[in-house]
């Protein structure tokens, strides 16, 4: 073994959506903990979902299709940290269905976020800056020279890139009257004639080329401008490294809490905005510090709550599922009975993708839990460990071993097939207890039973 197994799937759960026990054993046998990490933030090296194929089988233009189609990537991309970064950047620039009801911009937005996600801090902002469905989310559309709207100039300081205290009303008019002009050609009619995309529209008529002062600095500026400034700022550098912090490594304050009460892990904050600096934003080196820490490999232990999404993709890459194109994976977003749709688990148990609750996103951590959503939580998971012939789930049963075997070297098994899983000692006390219980009974069902019920503890809700 050239890694230590329960680091890697650490890594993985938070890198990505977890690992399979297959993909642990080919991850800790062949590759250093280092190389993993070198394989995550290169992930153009493995080659990506032929999305055409999937297409096929996933059809239509609802949202909820397209949820599903993301859930699928989710689960099976041999580029994991591709599509967190993309449920990353999704979070922190948030734009929702509700809004535009215009599914072509949103699905883009989402492409445009996987294909920025690890490149620089300036070109992710100057992409959503262009994006067409945040345009109109924050009403940039109706920004103009001779009638400013500040909506995206406020936002872009306050919750994309600086955070508050760091910037004036008067640096946010002057980033508003940089960004006049940029706007969107609007789309036909979604129907009858097809799904029409929006695409990003300068129109230097209606930009405002007078003279701004921004952050200190005057010049000229345009909506580039503005965006060169904050990416070399370090208020931008420690921003989005308490996103990054919070994201990956431990559960934060909620973000208009941050300007009052400290980090967590004032060091590991110093040591990401400084690979920031260093790198002048480069994504991969601002990860790859992050991966490589001390402070992220001793995170274990930490709290961190799975967002309703990294739990449904974690449990349906375990139980094999959706290994290959199958009906239903739309369902965990919208759930079809009788021929009317109802809430399906993602969003009972609190996150519609593409349907942000706001302009801040989703509130993360221990919010994420209440009696409603943790019975939902766990009931979602003892279901689908249910079914012992999934192929996950069946792989497992084959590897766990024997009901006569020793109690602790069981459950032992189980949490190591469900990935690595940390438990609490009164937790592994129990399932010891339940594993000695059902070898009373000497039922044939009992290792399966005893997976299942691993999963359905609390401590599985945890990343």
């Amino acid at each position: 073994m050239k890694s230590d197994r329960k680091l890697v799937a650490h890594l993985m759960r938070r890198a990505g959506f977890g690992a399979t026990p297959k993909e642990l054993d080919e991850l800790t046998s062949s590759k250093s903990y280092e190389e993993i990490v070198e394989d995550l933030i290169n992930p153009e090296k493995f080659d990506p979902i032929d999305m055409s194929y999937v297409e096929r089988y996933y059809t239509g233009e609802p949202v909820a299709v397209h949820v599903g189609k993301w859930l699928y990537r989710m689960a099976n991309t041999k580029r994991p940290l591709e599509e967190k970064m993309s449920l990353f950047l999704h979070h922190i620039f948030p734009v929702a269905w509700g809004k535009s009801e215009h599914g072509p911009s949103l699905y883009r937005e989402i492409e445009m976020f996987r294909n920025t996600g690890l490149t620089n801090f300036k070109n992710i902002l100057l992409n959503l800056s262009k994006d067409p469905a945040m345009l109109f989310w924050l009403d940039n559309n109706e920004n103009h020279k001779d009638e400013i709207n500040e909506n995206y100039g406020r936002e872009l300081l306050e919750l994309f890139s600086m955070g508050v205290g760091n910037y004036t009303e008067d640096d946010i008019k002057n980033a508003s009257r940089a960004f006049t002009g940029w706007t969107f050609r609007q789309p036909l009619s979604l129907y009858p004639y097809g799904h029409h995309h929006a695409d990003f529209e300068f129109i230097s008529d209606d930009h405002d080329y007078d003279e701004k002062e921004f952050l200190g600095q005057v010049g000229n500026f345009d909506g580039e401008d503005i965006i060169d400034i904050i990416v070399k700022e370090e208020a931008a550098a420690n921003f989005l490294s308490r996103h990054l912090y919070n994201f990956f490594v431990e559960d934060e304050v909620q973000v208009p809490s941050w300007e009052t009460v400290d980090p967590k892990d004032p060091q590991a904050i110093k040591e990401l905005s400084t690979a920031y600096m260093e790198s002048e934003g480069n994504m991969r080196n601002v990860l790859s510090t992050l991966f490589n820490s001390d402070f992220f490999k001793n995170s274990m232990n930490l709290p961190k709550v799975k967002s309703p999404t990294e739990l449904i993709v974690g449990v349906i890459k375990q139980t094999g599922e959706f290994n290959s194109p199958t009906p239903g994976i739309h369902e965990f977003a919208v759930t079809t009975l009788n021929g009317s749709a109802f809430e399906g688990p993602l969003a009972i148990m609190g996150q519609r993708l593409m349907n942000p609750p706001t302009v801040e996103g989703w509130h993360t951590g221990s919010e994420w839990i209440d009696s409603g959503t943790l019975s939902e939580r766990i009931g979602f998971v003892e279901k689908q460990f249910a079914d012992p012939l999934k192929p996950g789930v069946s792989e497992m049963v084959s590897r766990i071993g024997s009901l006569n075997d020793n109690p602790a070297e069981l459950v032992d098994r189980c949490l190591d097939l469900l990935g690595a899983v940390n438990v609490r000692e009164e937790t592994y006390k129990s399932l010891k207890t339940y594993a000695e219980e059902l070898r009373e009974l000497e039922t044939s069902a009992g290792v399966h039973n005893l997976i299942q019920m691993t999963a359905s503890t609390v401590d599985y809700q945890f990343a």
